[in-house]
C-alpha cells in the first residue's frame, strides 16, 4: 500500500481553510468582555466629567447668588483660591498645552500647507488612554493556539472593535448630541475626538481585513482571495467598508482637509455613508454579533440629521416669513469682511458665545459654515393679510395689525477662500456694496459658558474674534444695571491690524458706549498692530484706550489681577497664536492666589 505524506504547504492550507470564514476561531465571549470594559471606561470618564462640571456649576451658581450687586470688598472672599490643588490642576492639566505654549496655533509647512494643531495636555492624556486601551483589547489573544486560529481570533476581535467604536464616532460627529450641553464640552473638542476615534476605527478595519487575507492566502492563494471578493457579497461589502474607511483617513489628513475643505466635506460624507452601508450589509449577510452596534450608529446618525433638518425648517420657515439675509461688504486695504444681518422667520433667544451654521445657496450651494453670532436684536414686526388689506383699501375701513416678535442675528465674516470669498466678492460688486438674498440658518449652538458669577471679566479678542465677545459685554452691562450679575468690571482687549477694522462692529459698539453704566464698568483697550498713521492711534478717554503695536496678554492680565474685583473670568477668541499667548498668560497667574478661570472659543477643523 502506497502512503504519501502531505506537503507542509498543503497541510497549512488545510488547517487555515477552516478559519477563513464564519465565526470559527473567534472568541465571542472575550469579544463581549472587552466591549463591556470599553463601555465601562467611557461611562466612568463621562461620570467624572459630570461630577467636575456639576461641582463647577454649583460653585459658580453660589458665587453668583452671593455676589449680586456686591462691590470689591464684599467679593474679596471669592477673589482668592482657597485650595492649592485646584489651581495646580488647572495650570498643569486643564489649561496646559502639550508642551511650551503651542496649542491652537496651526503648524504650517507653507502658506498653502497646514498640518493642524497640537492637542492640549488633557486631550493628549485622554486620547492616549483611549488608544492604549484599544491596543490592549486587540492583543488579548490566545497565543498558544495554531497561527490560523490566532489570526481568526484577531480578525473577529478587530472587526468587532471597529463596529463598536463606530458608536462613539457617530455620537461625537453630531452637532445635536445631548452630551454637549450636559458635559459642557465644546463641539470643537468633540470634533478632535471624532477624528482620532475615526483613525482607531480605520486601524481596526485594516487589521480585520489583513487577518482574513493572510488565512485566505494560506488556504487558497491570491486566486482564492480574488475569487472570494468577486463571488461573495459578504466579502465584497466588507471590502467596500474597509476601502471607504481608508480613503476617508487619507482625504481627512489635515493638509488635504484645510486646502480643499468644502470638497473634503462632501466626499467625506459620501464615503462615510458608503462605509456604513458596507458594514451593515457585511454584518447582515454574515449574521455577525456586532450588527446591533452598527444599527445603533445608524440610528444615532439619522436622529442627528433629523434634528438638524427640524431646526432648519422650524427656524427659517413660518406662515408669514422666511429667513432673509443682508450682506454688506466691508472693504479695506488690509482686511476684507462682510457684515451679515439675518432676519429670522421666528423669534430666537440669543445667548452670548453661541454660533450658527448658515446656508447661502445663491453663493455656495448646500455648503454650511459655522460663525459666531456677534449681535442680536428682537423687535416688533407687523403682519397684514393681503386680502384684508385689499378689502380695507376698498371700504376705507380700519384693519387691525398684528404685532409679532422678529429676531435679527448679525455676523462678521472675514474673507478667506471658498464660500467666504465668493460672498464678499458678490456683495462688493453689488450697488452700494450690499446684497439681500434668501438663506437658511441652523442653530443656535454653543453659548455654554456663563460669565455672570465673575466680579471681573477680561475678554481678549483678535480680528474677527471680536464677534464672540460683543454679546457678552452687552449682556453683562444689562445684568449689572438690573442687579442680576456679580460683574463689576469688564475689560475688553481687542487686537486689530488697523483702525478700519473698528468699522466692523461700530453700530453695536455705539449702542454699548451709550449705555448708562458703561463708564463705571467697561474699559476698552484697542491694540493696533499696523497703523497707517500714528495719529490714528489716539485714546479718546480713560475708558477707551488705543495702543500701537502688538498686545501682550500677560502684561494686561497681571495688571487686572492686582486690581480685580472678585473672581476673574478670562475668555479669548482669535487666531491660534493669539489664543496661545492668552492661555500662557492665564497659566502664569492661575496659581498666584487669585481665582482665575479660562475659556477659549475656537473653530479648528
Amino acid at each position: 500500500m502506497n502512503h504519501t505524506t502531505p506537503k507542509p504547504a498543503e497541510s497549512a492550507a488545510k488547517q487555515a481553510l477552516a478559519f477563513t470564514h464564519g465565526l470559527t476561531g473567534v472568541d465571542i465571549p472575550l469579544d463581549d468582555f472587552v466591549t463591556y470594559m470599553m463601555w465601562i471606561c467611557i461611562s466612568v470618564l463621562i461620570s467624572v466629567i459630570l461630577i467636575v462640571r456639576f461641582g463647577q456649576m454649583a460653585n459658580a451658581h453660589l458665587r453668583h447668588l452671593l455676589n449680586l450687586n456686591a462691590g470689591s470688598l464684599q467679593q474679596s472672599y471669592w477673589s482668592k483660591d482657597r485650595t492649592t490643588i485646584w489651581p495646580k490642576i488647572k495650570k498643569q492639566i486643564l489649561y496646559a498645552p502639550l508642551r511650551n505654549k503651542r496649542h491652537n496655533r496651526e503648524i504650517q509647512l507653507s502658506r498653502a500647507m497646514n498640518v493642524g494643531t497640537i492637542p492640549s495636555r488633557l486631550h493628549t492624556i485622554l486620547l492616549l488612554s483611549y488608544l492604549l486601551s484599544n491596543v490592549i483589547y486587540i492583543v488579548l489573544l490566545h497565543y498558544g493556539n495554531p497561527k490560523p486560529q490566532i489570526l481568526a481570533e484577531l480578525r473577529g476581535r478587530s472587526g468587532h472593535l471597529a463596529i463598536v467604536n463606530m458608536v462613539p464616532l457617530i455620537v461625537l460627529a453630531g452637532r445635536n448630541s445631548p452630551l454637549i450641553p450636559l458635559l459642557r464640552v465644546s463641539f470643537d473638542t468633540y470634533n478632535l475626538f471624532h477624528r482620532w476615534i475615526g483613525r482607531v476605527v480605520v486601524a481596526h478595519a485594516v487589521v480585520h481585513t489583513i487577518a482574513w487575507a493572510v488565512n485566505e492566502h494560506t488556504a487558497k492563494g491570491m486566486k482564492g482571495i480574488s475569487e472570494g471578493l468577486h463571488n461573495s457579497p459578504f466579502l465584497a461589502y466588507g471590502l467596500l467598508a474597509t476601502v471607504g474607511f481608508v480613503v476617508i483617513v487619507i482625504q481627512a489628513a489635515s493638509i488635504v482637509r484645510h486646502a480643499f475643505y468644502e470638497t473634503f466635506l462632501h466626499i467625506h460624507q459620501l464615503l462615510a455613508i458608503a462605509a456604513i452601508v458596507g458594514v451593515k450589509v457585511h454584518c447582515k449577510l454574515g449574521v455577525l454579533p456586532g450588527e446591533g452596534y452598527i444599527d445603533w450608529a445608524i440610528a444615532l446618525w439619522v436622529l442627528d440629521r433629523a434634528a438638524r433638518l427640524f431646526r432648519i425648517i422650524y427656524r427659517n420657515i413660518s406662515l408669514t416669513h422666511t429667513t432673509r439675509v443682508t450682506v454688506e461688504a466691508l472693504d479695506s486695504s488690509d482686511v476684507q469682511a462682510c457684515r451679515v444681518t439675518i432676519n429670522m422667520a421666528r423669534p430666537w433667544r440669543f445667548k452670548p458665545g453661541s454660533h450658527l451654521y448658515i446656508y447661502l445657496p445663491t453663493v455656495s450651494f448646500w455648503m454650511n459654515h459655522p460663525f459666531s453670532i456677534a449681535w442680536s436684536d428682537t423687535h416688533d414686526a407687523y403682519s397684514l393679510d393681503d386680502e384684508r388689506e385689499k378689502l380695507s383699501q376698498r371700504k376705507s375701513s380700519f384693519v387691525a395689525v398684528t404685532a409679532q416678535q422678529t429676531t435679527t442675528m448679525s455676523l462678521i465674516i472675514a474673507k478667506r477662500t471658498g464660500m467666504t470669498a465668493k460672498l464678499f466678492d458678490k456683495a462688493r460688486a453689488a450697488p452700494n456694496g450690499t446684497i439681500t438674498t434668501y438663506g437658511l440658518v441652523e442653530g443656535p449652538y454653543g453659548g455654554l459658558d456663563s460669565l455672570h458669577s465673575y466680579g471681573t471679566v477680561v475678554l481678549f479678542a483678535a480680528g474677527v474674534g471680536i464677534t464672540h465677545q460683543v454679546g457678552h459685554i452687552r449682556e453683562l452691562l444689562e445684568g449689572h444695571a438690573a442687579g442680576t450679575v456679580a460683574t463689576q468690571k469688564i475689560v475688553l482687549v481687542w487686537s486689530v491690524k488697523n483702525t478700519e477694522t473698528l468699522e466692523w462692529i461700530r453700530p453695536w459698539m455705539d449702542q454699548i458706549l451709550q449705555m448708562g453704566n458703561r463708564k463705571q464698568v467697561l474699559k476698552v483697550m484697542l491694540f493696533v498692530t499696523k497703523p497707517r498713521n500714528p495719529r490714528e492711534v489716539v485714546s479718546r478717554s480713560e475708558t477707551v484706550q488705543m495702543f500701537p503695536g502688538r498686545c501682550n496678554p500677560s502684561l494686561v492680565l497681571r495688571k487686572e489681577v492686582i486690581t480685580r474685583c472678585g473672581a476673574i473670568g478670562v475668555t479669548v477668541c482669535g487666531p491660534g497664536a493669539f489664543a496661545d499667548e492668552t492661555r500662557a498668560a492665564v497659566r502664569d497667574v492661575v496659581d498666584t492666589g487669585a481665582t482665575v478661570d479660562f475659556v477659549e472659543e475656537s473653530f479648528t477643523w
